[in-house]
């Protein structure tokens, strides 16, 4: 079974983002929020049911969702921010949608990936010395503030923490989370 997040105790609380902070915090805290979302809507399935495509006619299941959240941290943070060399993950051009489509692996090892993924992430916000940092977009050349890349992030997790309150409750019947 998913381990809950080391973030938020056996209740699966999460920490709630502050109602009065700077901007660096707050962008911080509810992208974390929507990441721990997330792994609470993981947590407690066996890993087969997180792989079931729950909602027909659609590919999503939630470790598709994992594969592809993966991807987007290492795609803003590492790819677009950072400029790191890095392949990005389950996609090719020839193969678009492979966090989706191919769901080869455990899902131990795609959380570990994920994981891995938001640390590396959480490094890389903590050495910008401001939110006015810029990384390259690689598809036109133009400068992405890093608060861009957080509120993109945060939109990202906004949308798929919702396709993934439809999968879990197609799949056991829990809302709420």
């Amino acid at each position: 079974m998913v381990t809950y997040s080391p973030r938020w105790g056996a209740g699966g609380s999460r920490v709630e983002p502050p109602n009065v902070a700077g901007e660096r915090e707050t962008l911080l805290a509810f992208l974390d929020w929507h990441r721990d979302t997330f792994e609470l809507k993981c947590a407690g399935l066996a890993p087969e049911r997180l792989s079931e495509r729950a909602v027909p006619p659609s590919t999503m299941s939630l470790h598709g969702l994992l594969r592809h959240l993966s991807g987007v941290e290492r795609w803003w943070f590492r790819i677009q921010f950072a400029g790191e060399d890095v392949p990005m993950l389950y996609y090719t051009d020839d193969d678009p949608d492979q966090d989706f489509d191919s769901l080869d692996g455990d899902v131990g090892e795609a959380f570990a990936v994920w994981r891995d993924e938001v640390e590396r992430a959480r490094r890389i916000v903590a050495a910008a010395a401001s939110l006015e940092e810029t990384g390259t977009v690689r598809s036109t050349g133009e400068p992405i503030s890093l608060r861009n890349v957080l509120v993109k992030l945060i939109a990202e997790y906004a949308r798929h923490n919702g396709h993934a309150d439809l999968l879990r409750e197609r799949l056991d019947g829990a809302t709420g989370m």
